[in-house]
């Protein structure tokens, strides 16, 4: 009997896990994690809080835009459950899909619904490139780690882009939705006070996850050993940067490759980049349990009935 499609995304994390333990000290490794005390719940379950409000503030403000309501409540609710269901089953989009369903559910605007969350997301993402292009920037000329000139890296980046563009409005079909999703777009995402906000935001919600990362780094001693904070930082940027590939649950194993990869090359022991990759994954997991009491509960309804109404 063949795996299932969710069962291969399963395998595949484990595989990426097994190979990077393979290249790594394992005992190191260990010694490295050992050094990560539990108190680090607590600012893990603070800065998680704060990840929350932000995103869901900003899914309300991205819904309202587009003339539907979002209590407040309901959406750090859901964006609560989105968060766990995330981090537990293969893709890392599965409840974001989940709380844009139920978004749609009581509304005759389902296609704003699900334009909300894309585009909420697709802020999230512009700040993070912004931040690793800035890191790119930085980092260059101080090392080996990504050779040439950071604006040839942008270069190929708009061209793919724009290619991609091209071939996805050569379909008829897939044009009059583009044109469906720029009008949302425009109304969301472009235009300098609703953009302002919009990156303004997620570059807020994007330093709660690097200052997770170092935390993390602090608390083991990463930074009072030489390692400076600022270089943690970008090479932070990059693995959440890596995260972003959807092929396995959560972003484990793609992460700390990414990890025992970029370390060695700034200079820095592999152990120590993977040990805070599985520091950070782990705390991201637990802290996301709020999410599970949500589900539990039942507090995530089949719809949101009363969030979705059309506003005015």
């Amino acid at each position: 009997m063949m795996p299932t499609p969710v069962a291969w995304r399963w395998l595949f994390t484990l595989g990426l896990l097994g190979s990077v333990a393979v290249v790594l000290d394992l005992d190191e490794l260990w010694q490295q994690l050992r050094r990560l005390p539990p108190s680090l719940l607590l600012p893990a379950f603070l800065l998680t809080g704060v990840q929350v409000a932000l995103s869901a503030w900003r899914w309300r403000f991205t819904a309202q835009r587009l003339g539907l309501r979002l209590p407040y409540g309901r959406a750090v609710r859901e964006y609560y459950l989105a968060s766990f269901l995330n981090q537990v089953l293969p893709g890392g989009v599965v409840g974001d899909v989940g709380r844009a369903w139920r978004h749609s559910q009581h509304t005759d605007h389902k296609r704003g619904a699900v334009h909300a969350v894309v585009i909420e997301r697709l802020s999230g993402q512009l700040a993070l490139l912004l931040v690793v292009v800035a890191a790119l920037w930085w980092l260059a000329p101080a090392s080996d780690l990504f050779p040439g000139e950071p604006a040839l890296w942008l270069l190929l980046i708009s061209v793919g882009v724009m290619v991609a563009a091209w071939l996805i409005r050569r379909s008829r079909r897939a044009g009059h939705y583009l044109a469906n999703l720029h009008r949302d777009l425009s109304r969301t995402l472009f235009g300098w006070r609703v953009f302002a906000i919009q990156l303004g935001t997620s570059l807020l919600v994007l330093a709660s996850y690097l200052a997770l990362f170092l935390v993390l780094a602090q608390q083991a001693g990463y930074l009072a050993s030489g390692a400076p904070w600022l270089l943690v930082a970008a090479l932070c940027s990059l693995l959440l940067l890596s995260m972003v590939i959807p092929v396995t649950v959560a972003g484990w194993g793609v992460r700390e490759g990414a990890a025992a990869v970029l370390w060695p090359l700034a200079g820095l022991p592999a152990e120590q980049g993977v040990a805070l990759s599985v520091g950070y994954g782990i705390l991201v997991l637990v802290s996301s349990t709020p999410g599970l009491v949500v589900l539990v509960w039942g507090q995530a309804k089949p719809g949101l009935a009363q969030a979705t109404e059309r506003g005015g």
